[in-house]
């Protein structure tokens, strides 16, 4: 979704490649870095990060770049 992270500057093609991506049963997943250990399991009040769960952060501009992309239903 949005634009290649390559064409957004977040990639060199050696490490990884931040991205949002749309599954085919039109739920998405996240490819960016673990942070789960940095934020802890209860990142906020009302927010929990179950065992098969994980947080990921991705870069500012990857979320923008694919919010047009971002089907509203």
């Amino acid at each position: 979704m949005g634009k290649p992270p390559k064409e957004l500057g977040n990639t060199i093609g050696v490490s990884g490649s931040p991205d949002i991506l749309e599954l085919d049963d039109g739920s998405f997943a996240v490819i960016g870095v673990d942070v789960t250990e940095e934020l802890g399991e209860i990142p906020l009040p009302d927010a929990r990060c179950a065992s098969n769960e994980r947080i990921v952060r991705i870069p500012r501009n990857t979320l923008l770049a694919a919010r047009n992309d971002i089907p509203e239903e």
